[in-house]
């Protein structure tokens, strides 16, 4: 099942909000909806105030669902006391503090999460947030717009096991380009990718927003985006993810579930109230400027977080997805993966 639920704000509970909070989730009860009411007050509260940690990067605009989670209040509201730590190591080692409880929770990108979570790493599923993420753009210059255009090129990427190498690796076999042979992958430091291209170095960019944003609005007439990861038939797939501790999971189940709704509910609001969510999001992240967060925002499925078998089902069709570009190990059953890599917490 995929739960759309309206910007639902948190009860009051004055004792325990600063000045600020209290006006802001004031403010957000005039737009309170009915569609909350499926949890039930009494049937999904999570321990009173339970202190957890939530591990994210400020510099990734589409976690804006966490930065409104914190500050309306919906972490509050399902009875969480979250702490947010801003974290710029690599996927792995995000995974690592997960599965040690050096962090209770996460967000990340599917496509970089299950081949950490194949080799059994300690961190179950327990939710989704939206869909998008990742584009891949041809330089025009170079005849480079259209997908068949890239066979014999070039593609740069920040990361040879980024989610857009990983991801368009699948859409190009899918199209019939052969991404190991056909084209090439080379690899930059993020803000040089730009550079990449005036050098005549690569031929297109695979990569995520803000940095294709910035890059296209520098040049607007330089780039032609020729997919996303919301192409075709992944038009209405997630793309983040909502990660816990697996001993989190397995012990204080409430308190996971609580994190996944608060994230559902944040996320939803984000769909509905992108100039508001890009305001919030500005204050811990002020490096691109409110309007453009407001259009980025737009780019994006927040109101697409699949839970349950719906969810469930996702995880496995990515596993496959993945398995047939070599990123899983051929032996591995996307199914018996999905099944033990995500917990449904709300069921």
């Amino acid at each position: 099942m995929t739960l759309h639920l309206d910007s639902a704000s948190p009860a009051d509970d004055e004792g325990f909000l600063p000045t600020r909070r209290r006006l802001l989730r004031a403010a957000g009860a005039l737009t309170a909806g009915a569609a909350a009411a499926p949890f039930g007050a009494g049937v999904w509260a999570a321990p009173e105030r339970r202190k957890l940690t939530f591990a994210w990067n400020a510099n990734a605009f589409c976690l804006s669902p966490i930065v409104v989670a914190q500050e309306r209040g919906y972490f509050e509201k399902h009875g969480l006391d979250v702490e947010l730590i801003n974290y710029t190591g690599s996927t792995d080692q995000l995974l690592e503090s997960l599965a040690t409880g050096k962090a209770d929770a996460a967000i990340g990108m599917i496509h970089r999460w299950l081949k950490p979570l194949e080799s059994g790493l300690d961190v179950k599923l327990i939710g989704s947030s939206h869909g998008g993420c990742v584009r891949l753009v041809g330089v025009k210059a170079a005849g480079v717009t259209s997908l068949d255009a890239l066979r014999g090129k070039t593609i740069g990427v920040s990361d040879l096991a980024s989610p857009g190498k990983n991801f368009f690796s699948i859409l190009l076999n899918k199209h019939g380009i052969d991404a190991d042979k056909e084209v090439t992958w080379r690899q930059y430091p993020a803000d040089l990718l730009g550079i990449a291209v005036d050098k005549g170095e690569v031929q297109a960019i695979a990569d995520g927003d803000p940095n294709l944003y910035l890059l296209e609005k520098r040049k607007p007439n330089d780039y032609v985006q020729l997919a996303t990861n919301l192409s075709g038939e992944y038009a209405n797939k997630v793309c983040c993810v909502v990660g816990a501790g697996g001993k989190l999971v397995r012990n204080e189940r409430p308190v996971a579930a609580a994190v996944a709704r608060a994230i559902v509910e944040a996320s939803d609001f984000v769909a509905h109230n992108p100039n508001e969510s890009a305001a919030l999001f500005a204050r811990y992240s002020p490096k691109v400027e409110v309007e453009d967060l407001r259009k980025l925002l737009g780019t994006l499925t927040h109101n697409h977080h699949p839970v349950g078998t719906d969810l469930r089902d996702e995880i496995a069709f990515y596993a496959r997805d993945f398995r047939s570009v070599g990123v899983l190990k051929p032996g591995t059953d996307p199914e018996r993966l999905a099944n033990h890599v995500y917990v449904n917490v709300l069921g």
